[in-house]
């Protein structure tokens, strides 16, 4: 259904007060490839600063990119326009991460869930939008007789959330970016928040590209799972298959930091210091400054995302290693 195609976004970076610098820029996203099937759950894990969400963004035409294309059922959105354009966002919808700057403010709940069922004419006139409303929150799991002429100032960060998530659903979207939905959220809602995304998968045959840091919650979420690392790929596969044996150090490095119960299973790894500027990427491999296997080649050659197995890819020049 999505096929990103060597994806590479830059953003320029301010020479200061000196006119004459050499102008920069921020490889936020530099070479991402991947592919999100029709009622899939691909999870997009990786440390703050890996290129998640503007790998979202620039799906959810949110954010331009410097390279590459995005096609969603064979049409380039980026060169969408018009019609086209809205049809787009009608089908592919955002869940954002902080669920207390995604809603205005000033406007009612019924009024910002319904404003999607207006834009696209779904709803005719206020009373059918009101009763569309009621019945999308009844669905994410809030009482909409106490929650329709609220304002988010009145609604818990879990309540705020299932809003936002109501909203995302309105259209009847075949594809929702979620943003890290529940980073922001109470542990004890956090699992309720998950389930609901999940049976709203089933009932509307969505698809999910979930991004989050949390390899438990991508555990949880995701059929497939893509590790990025600095704005690139490094380990891509069947979810199960990763979290049993993955084939990389830095994908190894992110299991061991999951809190979990018993005996460590991944050998105790740790990477060494943290994660390089965007501005100056190190040479050859990206995670060869932090990592304990690095050799020269490491450090001189660029490892390509090749397939170690039928449904797993991993770019590392010592992979079988850890075959």
């Amino acid at each position: 259904m999505l096929s990103v195609n060597d994806l590479c976004v830059h953003f320029p970076v301010s020479r200061g007060l000196n006119p004459f610098a050499k102008r920069k820029s921020v490889k936020a996203v530099d070479g991402v490839s991947f592919h999100v099937a029709r009622e899939e759950t691909i999870a997009l894990v990786g440390e703050s600063g890996s290129g998640k969400t503007t790998t979202g963004r620039v799906i959810a035409r949110l954010t331009d990119l410097t390279r590459g294309s995005v096609e969603f059922e064979g049409a380039d959105i980026m060169k969408l326009g018009g019609a086209g354009l809205k049809g787009y966002r009608k089908r592919v919808q955002m869940i954002f991460q902080d669920p207390y700057e995604s809603l205005n403010p000033r406007a009612s709940i019924v009024d910002q869930v319904g404003l999607p069922l207006v834009v696209f004419g779904i709803a005719k006139n206020r009373h059918q939008k009101e009763d569309i409303v009621s019945s999308l929150l009844d669905k994410v799991g809030l009482v909409h007789s106490e929650v329709l002429f609220k304002y988010p100032h009145q609604l818990s960060g879990g309540e705020r959330q299932r809003v936002s998530i109501a909203r995302a659903i309105a259209t009847n979207p075949e594809l929702v970016v979620a943003d890290e939905p529940v980073s922001m959220l109470d542990v004890s809602v956090r699992a309720g928040v998950l389930n609901l995304m999940q049976d709203l998968a089933r009932s509307y045959h969505l698809s999910y590209l979930f991004i989050s840091h949390d390899l438990a919650v991508a555990k949880y979420m995701g059929i497939r799972l893509a590790v990025m690392y600095l704005g690139k790929i490094f380990e891509l596969g069947l979810t199960a298959d990763i979290m049993s044996k993955p084939l990389h150090p830095y994908t190894k490095m992110l299991l061991e930091a999951t809190p979990k119960i018993g005996p460590k299973s991944v050998g105790g790894l740790r990477a060494r210091g943290e994660i390089p500027s965007s501005i100056d990427i190190p040479p050859g491999c990206r995670f060869h400054p932090r990592c304990p296997y690095a050799t020269d080649v490491c450090k001189s050659k660029i490892p390509p995302l090749r397939d170690l197995a039928e449904t797993h890819s991993v770019a590392c020049h010592w992979a079988e290693k850890f075959a």
